[in-house]
């Protein structure tokens, strides 16, 4: 396997990209908890022995007495006592007196002003450490201060710093492995949830495509919804044209064969009157197979754009007048004049211009057929809702057909001299694509309305 493809499998492993992040983590909290914890043991390490050097200083310093006017020095052995807790290490001391002169011990240098002071120096080529206790004298005989100093170098110091550092070290890495353990358990419970989809995915046939059914995590359930949506579309899709291919069989056999069948007797028949006869049979037959298949493609255009176009906005007065327009270069039978009734206002709403067209356009044809004049297309926003379709004045559909005037061939003849059974199923569908609905109504004794009612845009809402 090359790098590449290492890189690219890598990149797309939640697991790796989860392991890279949980080390960030562990390695970051690691180096700073190795930091905090070098300084608190460099820290607790001299306050430790800090408090040894000047526990030693003061019992210099309390044994000091005046004998004769002068500082004798009867240095303890305890207090080299207390310093012999680090063996490794020198430990070097000296007494001046109140004139800065050397009563006894190392000649230190010259200390920092101020009561038990710590400083660092070095002594014979090691660092030490050092701290300075003043004893006050006032007495007949002596009047004045005596400084004590007393050093030691910091080997024991730094030891016992690190080892301070070791041991907080050791635990935090005990803890790590015990949380990177952990970490590795909740990866995986927490991944669970996607093999599961993945199984139920993966056991599927490649005709199932029901919802995604698992039981996953709040987290996870807007993929699995997003997931449903996304199978819902295709079903619609394949559902689309499985409905294509079984309408075009089943309704396009009969037209077809009976165009063949006339076809076949006026190609036999010898009397000119009847051949004509039959010629016009051929023509009116062709006129309702072109409507059918019109119709068709047309039912499953509409469905395939509802799920594949996005909406943007759209004034139905422009959808009547194009509808209008086309239906008058489409239909060459039509003879009845069609009237627009437009609201000066734009009539504002999200939609797919094409197919609201071709649902008005529908709904034209449906009233030329069926209707009487006069026809009227009107256009009007009613609050928050927005009304296109048509008007005639004729009677309509039986009130007991209303329920079912939206679905696909309705009337049993299928192909008739005046319907294809399908117009208004595709104005259903638009209606239904565009968040709206097909309504029908019977505003007078002598009006007849089938008009699609959709949302209009917020900012059109009177």
């Amino acid at each position: 396997m090359t790098d590449l493809a290492v890189r690219s499998r890598f990149s797309r492993s939640l697991r790796f990209r989860l392991a890279v992040g949980i080390f960030l983590v562990l390695a970051i909290g690691g180096a700073a908890v190795a930091f905090a914890a070098f300084a608190y043991g460099r820290n607790a390490a001299q306050q430790s022995f800090d408090r040894l050097l000047i526990g030693a200083a003061n019992q210099i310093a309390g044994s000091l007495r005046l004998r004769d006017g002068e500082v004798v020095v009867d240095i303890p052995v305890s207090a080299f006592e207390l310093l012999s807790l680090a063996p490794r290490d020198r430990v070097v001391y000296g007494v001046f007196g109140d004139d800065g002169t050397l009563i006894t011990g190392y000649d230190i240098m010259s200390p920092p002003d101020g009561d038990n002071a710590f400083f660092t120096d070095s002594f014979a080529g090691e660092t030490a450490r050092f701290v300075r206790v003043t004893r006050q004298f006032a007495e007949r005989s002596f009047l004045g201060s005596v400084d004590v100093i007393i050093g030691q170098t910091t080997e024991a110091r730094r030891e016992l710093a690190q080892q301070i550092t070791q041991n907080a070290l050791i635990a935090v890495a005990a803890i790590g492995v015990v949380m990177s353990a952990l970490a590795a358990v909740a990866v995986q419970s927490a991944l669970s949830p996607l093999q599961r989809i993945e199984r139920d995915i993966a056991a599927r046939s490649s005709k199932d495509l029901t919802p995604v059914d698992v039981n996953v995590p709040q987290e996870i359930s807007s993929l699995v919804h997003a997931l449903n949506r996304f199978i819902a579309r295709i079903d619609r899709q394949l559902q689309a044209m499985r409905t294509l291919i079984a309408d075009a069989s089943h309704q396009l056999r009969t037209p077809i064969a009976a165009l063949r069948a006339q076809a076949e007797l006026a190609a036999e028949e010898t009397d000119q009157e009847r051949t004509l006869r039959i010629v016009g049979r051929i023509h009116e037959r062709s006129r309702n197979l072109s409507r059918l298949t019109d119709q068709l493609l047309s039912h499953a255009l509409i469905i395939h754009r509802a799920d594949t176009v996005d909406l943007e906005p759209v004034d139905l007065r422009t959808v009547a007048s194009e509808a209008v327009d086309q239906t008058d270069q489409s239909m060459a039978d039509v003879d009845r004049a069609i009237r627009l009734a437009l609201p000066e206002a734009p009539v504002i709403c999200d939609g797919d211009a094409l197919s609201l067209v071709e649902a008005c356009r529908n709904l034209i044809n449906n009233a030329l057929n069926h209707g009487k004049s006069p026809m009227t297309v009107f256009v009007k926003g009613q609050g928050r809702l927005a009304r296109i379709g048509v008007r005639d004045s004729g009677t309509g559909i039986p009130d007991a057909m209303w329920q079912n005037a939206g679905s696909r061939f309705i009337k049993n003849a299928g192909v008739s001299p005046k319907s294809a059974g399908l117009g208004l199923a595709i104005v259903n569908a638009v209606s239904e694509a565009h968040g709206g609905q097909m309504r029908i109504e019977r505003p007078s004794e002598t009006a007849f309305e089938v008009f699609m009612e959709l949302p209009l845009l917020p900012e059109n809402v009177e």
